[in-house]
């Protein structure tokens, strides 16, 4: 019994026949799909949006593999010393000089909804505690609030506006911005209980648009 769950463990075989169907049915609706994709990838989207499983990019916009950069993490945190985000922000803007970054968190996230709790979860503490200064910077606003679940909605769209300024107060992308780069920074949040959208109406095109001790001066 031992050796046969051991061997199961392993193999994960129904994942490997889950692709190979995968692959023919897009192979079959697209034919030369994946030659085509091997030239190149040309992707006019960054997205940058939580690690959680029921929020599969490409999915919910109804994109393509090579059509959505993708960047992924717990609570969908933007945070200028992650070395991560900041190489796939950079990759996306100078060299596959994407259009739009849409930072696109969701309702009911298990992140946002740690970050207002006390309790210890481990290494990953350290991680949401960016999210909990989201939390301290809105507190009164966000202590106003009785309702639980409403709170955390309304919690979970307050740390995406501020992913958002994250991303817009980079370098990377106020260089792009000055060389006259068409970059578009959008705010969304995904709903899982019905699957839609919600643009949370922040849309950043310039540095003029952001607070001024954020604006970055042309360097010499």
């Amino acid at each position: 019994m031992a050796v046969s769950y051991a061997k199961t463990m392993k193999n994960l075989e129904h994942l490997f026949s889950n692709n190979r169907l995968w692959a023919a049915e897009v192979e079959r609706a697209h034919p030369g799909f994946f030659s085509d994709l091997a030239q190149q990838q040309n992707p006019r989207y960054l997205w940058i949006g939580c690690s959680d499983s029921r929020v599969p990019a490409n999915e919910i916009v109804g994109l393509k593999p090579g059509e959505l950069f993708v960047h992924r993490n717990v609570g969908n945190v933007v945070v200028h010393t992650d070395l991560n985000c900041l190489s796939v922000l950079q990759y996306a803007v100078d060299v596959l000089d994407v259009e739009h970054v849409i930072v696109c968190g969701h309702y009911g996230c298990g992140g946002v909804q740690c970050a207002m709790s006390s309790v210890s979860y481990g290494l990953i503490d350290n991680w949401l505690r960016h999210i909990k200064d989201v939390y301290t910077r809105h507190e009164s606003a966000l202590s106003a609030i009785t309702d639980d679940e409403t709170r955390l909605r309304r919690f979970c769209e307050l740390n995406i506006i501020e992913q958002v300024r994250n991303v817009c107060h980079t370098s990377i992308v106020q260089d792009a911005w000055r060389r006259g780069a068409r970059l578009v920074v959008h705010g969304w949040i995904y709903d899982i209980h019905d699957g839609l959208l919600r643009d949370l109406k922040i849309c950043v095109t310039k540095s003029d648009e952001l607070d001024p001790v954020y604006r970055l001066a042309a360097g010499e």
